[in-house]
């Protein structure tokens, strides 16, 4: 199969905001757009029947109403649409081992209205192979209070041990693509014998930012080398990760976090900071599984 970004797709507003911003995620990569629905009564289709007798017509409205403006916009772009008899969980999973992203609306704590943004959202986030990228209505540029998706940079959240590869692949690659600088952010709680009677001691904190500030650049490095157009800031901040994250997150055109890959189905969780992302970041962010 040639190389894809798909898109789940529900018929809600959010999902059609993650059609948008997928749509130019694969112009910029020059990649096809999938278009994916999933209906478990999905039926055979039979050819010539009428609008109100065919048990499909809503799931092939949503693909095609979105299909047909995304086309308009990206007149040069490769769009396919596919609709597929299967849970929503399975078929998602499936479709993200097949892609290079796959892409998804998302409410963030709004009330779940959509199977797309509820417990299944989640666990597709959790389990799939690839970066799962979620997307707001409001992150679309569509709405009054939205931000546009080509602002603000691309911002990545760093651990500073294990593997990075993956995540820094696609942080830098989507930067690069959309011709954005990049913000690598760290953060690190102090630990207690930081603190003192009046604050915290300065000393032990400057020790704790010039040893984080180090390991980041040796670990941006090699990346900055392999992509040299992209202007790379880093950022350490001295509060919990997640926060320092969400934090950093305020006014960028992407966040993008890491996963640790689970060989079992049944460990699969997300940790703070991919939750707190998730959860509180009004910019789309970018789940990515790492070693």
């Amino acid at each position: 199969m040639e190389p894809v970004v798909t898109v789940g797709l529900d018929g809600s507003p959010e999902s059609l905001a993650a059609a948008r911003w997928a749509a130019d995620e694969a112009e910029r990569r020059r990649l096809t757009l999938r278009l994916l629905h999933a209906w478990p009564l999905l039926v055979p289709d039979t050819p010539g029947i009428p609008a109100a007798t065919d048990q499909n017509y809503w799931a092939k409205r949503i693909v095609h109403n979105a299909r047909a403006e995304l086309q308009a916009r990206h007149p040069g772009l490769p769009v396919v649409g596919e609709l597929i008899a299967d849970d929503a969980q399975h078929a998602l999973l499936r479709a993200a081992s097949e892609s290079e992203m796959i892409v998804l609306g998302s409410r963030g704590l709004m009330p779940v209205e959509s199977y797309f943004l509820g417990d299944i959202s989640m666990s597709v986030v959790a389990r799939a192979e690839r970066p799962v990228v979620l997307v707001r209505a409001e992150a679309s540029g569509e709405g009054p209070q939205s931000v546009p998706a080509a602002a603000g940079g691309v911002v990545v959240a760093l651990k500073l041990h294990g593997s990075h590869d993956d995540l820094l692949a696609f942080a830098f690659g989507t930067a690069a693509a959309r011709g954005m600088p990049l913000r690598a952010v760290h953060g690190q709680s102090l630990p207690l014998d930081a603190y003192v009677p009046w604050g915290v001691d300065h000393d032990v904190t400057e020790e704790i930012t010039h040893d984080a500030q180090k390991r980041l650049s040796q670990t941006l490095r090699p990346w900055r080398e392999k992509f040299p157009l992209v202007e790379v800031a880093e950022s350490i901040a001295l509060e919990s990760p997640a926060k320092a994250v969400v934090r950093a997150a305020e006014g960028a055109g992407l966040l993008v976090v890491g996963r640790r890959k689970h060989r079992s189905a049944l460990a699969s969780h997300l940790g703070p900071v991919a939750q707190a992302a998730i959860h509180h970041a009004r910019c789309p962010v970018a789940v990515v599984p790492r070693a």
